[in-house]
């Protein structure tokens, strides 16, 4: 593509606009094709019936229009498994909240709003039956970082007896990254931990930490969902395996005009 772009430099504007109008199109549609199959795949791994623990947002607002741990959810509800989601609000930017909660409404997906520390709760009382989550990056051996809170639900599943999933499309997959001990972790502004709506909760002077993400260890993750197919354990192994799937969504996929 850079060699493209180069090539484009000596064009006229007008050629140069349109060309990457029709690329960007190309990769919306492709990413939602990409999402669709990752649902697929996915959704024959969710319970038939009962609650599903997800974390974040992996929906329509996080991609192009469908979502990866949601679209997960969306297509295993498409095949008419009765799913009742249960939305982690994701502190402190609440993104669970604010958005999962306001997709799925919007879909018709029974969904429920629990804080962040509710999820043992839940879990010990069998209202849980699957958790699938979203990734930013995930290592070649399967370590999967994800917002903040990931690790801890991943560890409530594993006690439980839960399956945790996370779904991400395969450029999330970071081969040339060994472990999850060499991913950057962000740190974010304070004050989302400080303020809500513009007041301030805590004291003066206080220390905060407010790390974006954390790193889940590949041993808690019973599956990896990718639009190149499912990878289970030992992950060094089976996402090296489906790095040699041809990409055929991203090749294939027709450029449409219109949008």
């Amino acid at each position: 593509m850079r060699d493209r772009f180069d090539e484009l430099s000596s064009e006229p504007l007008e050629s140069i606009k349109r060309e990457l109008i029709e690329e960007a199109q190309r990769m919306y549609l492709a990413d939602i094709a990409a999402c669709k199959m990752m649902g697929r795949n996915g959704a024959v791994l969710m319970p038939s019936s009962g609650g599903v623990l997800t974390h974040c947002n992996a929906g329509a607002l996080a991609t192009c229009g469908y979502g990866s741990a949601l679209g997960v959810i969306r297509a295993a509800v498409e095949t008419g498994k009765k799913i009742h989601v249960f939305a982690d609000e994701t502190r402190p930017f609440l993104q669970g909240s604010r958005l999962t909660a306001w997709e799925l409404t919007k879909d018709g997906i029974p969904t429920t709003v629990i804080s962040d520390n509710m999820a043992g709760a839940m879990m010990k009382q069998g209202k849980i039956g699957a958790v699938v989550v979203g990734a930013d990056r995930i290592a070649a051996n399967g370590d999967v970082a994800n917002k903040i809170g990931t690790y801890s639900v991943a560890v409530l599943a594993k006690e439980h007896g839960i399956p945790f999933y996370v779904a991400a499309p395969w450029s999330t997959i970071d081969l040339a990254t060994p472990t999850g001990d060499s991913i950057p972790i962000e740190q974010r502004s304070s004050r989302e931990v400080t303020h809500m709506a513009g007041k301030q909760l805590t004291p003066e002077g206080v220390s905060i930490e407010n790390p974006a993400f954390d790193v889940t260890p590949h041993r808690y993750v019973a599956a990896i969902i990718t639009e190149r197919g499912i990878a289970k354990a030992p992950y060094s192994q089976s996402l090296l395996k489906l790095a040699s799937v041809e990409d055929v969504i991203a090749r294939e996929m027709p450029v449409s005009s219109g949008l």
